[in-house]
């Protein structure tokens, strides 16, 4: 008889798109996979938009939700040299994240850092990966260049301020709550700026002398997208991962030409298993060092387990965290 699980799939809610627990066969690994027992799920907005119906998941990939967890590895499929079964891991995947059990590519799939719980481990892969693929593969930040970071109180802004603070770069983030830039400075941010309050162009003018920034990493558009493009420097880079106050604006492209800047964005998810390889192979050499020393943690803001689901997205989509919601069996 097939093995069964708890997983959450899009559903209904009292009429409303919502997660909702289901009961299916616990997946099987193929070749080059690991089969992981789920100590926690980190939730992300892309789960809420899938839940929506606006972010379905690539061809392949499982429906349950979730786009990274922790665990403990408990089967491997043919081929798989880097993990054995007891081996406590971390994992990036394309879904399947809320489960009792989750499938993960080898490539994808990282050790616990020393030091880090195996629940709070389920808060570093998304964000590492996304924050390294963008603001060094694609934005190439370089040694002494300095970085503006939106939404610095949300997973990924948390994990951008301090890896990007321990490595030597000047690093000036928003956030919407004294609170929330408060947090941000102990995380490493040169200066947070209350967005709500002041305008994010004229504090960084003001905090770099007027030359503003070399690379911006923004998930918020809209209007912002000008704003960013007047505040970077000559040769800046602005890089976007997501737009959540809209993905058009109108450009003066001769400004581009004039400071010779690049604009650019990527997505995750939808990418190769060779893609994401590489981006974990040069996480466990640059930033998995830095997490064992303690200068770069996993920020957990609360942790729900699976039953309060709704909860715990509807937390995220109020925007009253500070570093990742995780779920938990």
């Amino acid at each position: 008889m097939t093995a069964r699980m708890k997983a959450i799939l899009p559903g209904q809610i009292d009429g409303k798109p919502g997660p909702v627990i289901h009961e299916i066969d616990v997946p099987v690994p193929g070749a080059h996979e690991v089969l992981i027992k789920v100590a926690a799920a980190g939730i992300n907005r892309g789960d809420l938009m899938q839940v929506s119906g606006l972010y379905p998941p690539p061809a392949g990939a499982p429906q349950t939700l979730g786009l990274e967890a922790s665990g403990t590895v408990v089967a491997i499929g043919t081929g798989v040299s880097r993990w054995k079964v007891g081996d406590q891991v971390c994992v990036l995947v394309a879904g399947g994240g809320y489960a009792e059990y989750c499938l993960a590519h080898e490539g994808s799939t990282l050790p616990v850092p020393r030091g880090v719980s195996l629940v709070d481990a389920a808060a570093l892969p998304e964000a590492h990966f996304t924050v390294w693929t963008n603001v060094v593969d694609r934005a190439r930040l370089a040694p002494g260049e300095t970085l503006l970071v939106h939404g610095g109180s949300s997973g990924i802004g948390t994990a951008a301020i301090q890896l990007f603070a321990a490595r030597g770069h000047k690093v000036f983030t928003t956030a919407g709550s004294p609170d929330k830039c408060a947090a941000c400075v102990t995380l490493g941010a040169a200066r947070a700026i209350n967005y709500r309050q002041e305008d994010f162009v004229e504090v960084v003018r003001a905090e770099t002398g007027g030359a503003g920034v070399d690379v911006i990493l923004d998930m918020v558009g809209g209007d912002y997208i000008l704003k960013n493009i007047g505040l970077l420097k000559t040769e800046g880079r602005l890089v976007n991962i997501a737009f959540q106050q809209g993905s058009q604006a109108t450009l003066n492209m001769l400004m581009l030409m004039l400071k010779r800047l690049t604009i650019t964005g990527s997505t995750l998810r939808p990418r190769s298993h060779e893609e994401k390889a590489a981006i974990g192979q040069a996480l466990a050499r640059e930033v998995w060092p830095l997490i064992e020393q303690g200068r770069v943690k996993p920020i957990v803001d609360s942790v729900f387990p699976f039953a309060k689901a709704a909860e715990a997205q509807a937390k995220m989509a109020g925007s009253s965290h500070i570093g990742k919601i995780l779920l938990t069996p």
